[in-house]
């Protein structure tokens, strides 16, 4: 898993939080489509991805001269995690000092 560092950095852009969103309502999408969606270069969309790319936060594949990108959820989970532990969820019940 990438770093819980590179997970948050990449989370914490509203374009790249933007770009999961798009691909967790449309699923697998080519990089043109995804750039036709934003007001933006395609070379600024492409920083985005590849940022979310070494985030794991997507996953890419090459078919062709077209690459596609789809979320990856399972990092999310692992983060979701992660922050359930530091909050000490455990079931519901409020977490008291005695």
């Amino acid at each position: 898993m990438a770093s819980i560092q590179q997970v948050m950095k990449a989370m914490s852009d509203k374009t790249r939080r933007d770009i999961l969103s798009l691909l967790r309502k449309e699923g697998k999408m080519a990089a043109g489509d995804i750039a036709a969606r934003y007001d933006m270069t395609q070379a600024t969309v492409s920083h985005h991805l590849s940022f979310l790319t070494e985030a794991e936060l997507v996953t890419s594949e090459k078919k062709g001269k077209y690459i596609y990108f789809e979320i990856n959820t399972t990092v999310v989970q692992e983060l979701l995690v992660y922050i359930m532990s530091l909050l000490k969820i455990d079931g519901g019940k409020d977490n008291e000092t005695d």
